[in-house]
């Protein structure tokens, strides 16, 4: 008996064969809970994860969005998507009864989103050239001064803190760019790629004009542009405490 592949039981769900979703389910839950259990530790937020994941992805197929395929890339994906996001929004809004560490300033810091952000800034500085990425090691990493790198890396120190303040717009952007979901039309998918650097003002004239009239007509690409400004905004803004218990930031 032939095992469907994961491209046809894609194309099974869009034509609405609910049956074929469950097949893919049970094809990549131990990998999606594998995932889970490495960005959240609890039990009950692994499976509140796993099945968030599974609802979210099939909601988009339903719709006639996400993957054609890859499915499991796609997944793990929205996860960590999911994740990322729940974990912003229960940062915004504790119930608590014991106020002291509040009382006494104490800043609060969310392991997970914590890892999670660590991890979008891993793969940011991985996906920088070579030489950005030694020139920032250098001066971010090791505090070494622009004149110090200079000799380093065969440069004048003008060049290097030129070169510095260029991989560090680079990273930002990149970093950025790691908070938006994966996206299923062309169009979007040039658009995703690209909103980081459109959100820095680091678009080439040309590219920046198809950016606008792409985000003039798709709300989907606004919605993710809305997202990673307001995480571009929070990370530049001084570290608050969250507020008492059933306030929200």
């Amino acid at each position: 008996m032939t095992t469907d592949s994961d491209t046809a039981l894609l194309t099974a769900v869009r034509a609405g064969d609910s049956a074929a979703y469950g097949t893919l389910y049970e094809r990549h839950r131990a990998a999606a809970r594998r995932l889970a259990w490495g960005l959240v530790r609890d039990p009950a937020d692994v499976d509140d994860l796993v099945a968030e994941t599974f609802a979210k992805v099939f909601a988009s197929l339903r719709a006639g969005r996400g993957p054609l395929v890859a499915f499991r890339a796609y997944l793990h994906t929205t996860m960590r998507h999911v994740c990322y996001h729940g974990a912003r929004r229960d940062r915004r809004l504790e119930f608590t009864d014991d106020l002291t560490r509040y009382d006494e300033g104490v800043p609060y810091s969310d392991p997970a989103l914590d890892r999670l952000e660590r991890t979008y800034a891993a793969a940011a500085f991985r996906q920088l050239p070579a030489r950005w990425r030694d020139v920032l090691w250098h001066t971010e990493i090791e505090g070494n001064s622009p004149s110090e790198v200079a000799g380093m890396l065969g440069m004048t120190p003008n060049a290097v803190a030129v070169l510095a303040h260029r991989a560090r717009e680079g990273l930002r952007s990149l970093y950025l760019q790691q908070h938006v979901a994966v996206a299923d039309h062309p169009e979007c998918r040039w658009a995703g790629d690209r909103l980081g650097g459109h959100l820095r003002g680091r678009l080439a004239p040309r590219d920046a004009n198809r950016m606008r009239l792409h985000l003039g007509w798709c709300g989907e690409c606004r919605a993710r542009l809305d997202e990673i400004s307001e995480i571009d905004g929070i990370r530049h803004r001084p570290h608050r405490q969250r507020h008492h218990a059933g306030t929200t930031g």
